[in-house]
């Protein structure tokens, strides 16, 4: 065998050797700090949005179950509303999201509190009874309905809902209304 074939193999052998040991130096290797200075690092993107300091004054619409179900995005002339524990939100700027057809329009026009204490995407969960949710998903819904009122506005309050007819019934129970002096 002559050299020059010693010297084919060799550098058949050591090419690609010498390629994967550069890619393998550059993914570990931080950039110069004399680049780094100059050029700007983009956000991250993430898919949460901020929270905002933008918000309106809450309102206080009272609103049925009936009525809130016209808010699911269904008609683009009306906003899009979603209420978590009786609290209805105007989520109508996430249109991409809680419109018609939509990843969370299960939620739209109702109170999903359930499924959402849940992270349920079922049907049958986006249900206003949360009562037998565990203390860990109560906890969940209780960071959603937070996460809601610091991103989008609060326009109104389910006033029939299973639980809030029942605190209602209860209040009304412990604090009757006195009688007229006769």
């Amino acid at each position: 065998m002559s050299s020059f074939d010693l010297f084919k193999y060799a550098l058949v052998l050591l090419l690609p050797a010498a390629y994967l040991a550069t890619r393998y130096l550059r993914s570990t290797t931080p950039p110069a700090s004399s680049t780094s200075s100059t050029v700007e690092e983009k956000p991250v993107k993430s898919i949460m949005q901020a929270p905002r300091d933008d918000l309106a004054p809450p309102k206080m619409i009272p609103l049925t179950l009936a009525q809130l179900k016209e808010f699911d995005g269904s008609d683009p002339s009306k906003p899009i509303y979603v209420s978590i524990k009786g609290t209805v939100f105007d989520v109508s700027a996430k249109a991409d999201v809680y419109g018609s057809g939509k990843s969370y329009n299960i939620f739209a026009g109702k109170d999903g509190s359930k499924g959402l204490g849940m992270s349920s995407l079922k049907e049958a969960d986006a249900v206003p009874d949360y009562s037998e949710l565990n203390d860990a998903d109560r906890k969940v819904l209780d960071d959603w309905h937070g996460f809601f009122s610091k991103r989008y506005n609060v326009v109104g309050r389910v006033i029939d809902l299973p639980a809030v007819v029942k605190q209602e019934r209860e209040a009304s129970s412990e604090n009757p209304t006195p009688a007229a002096n006769l």
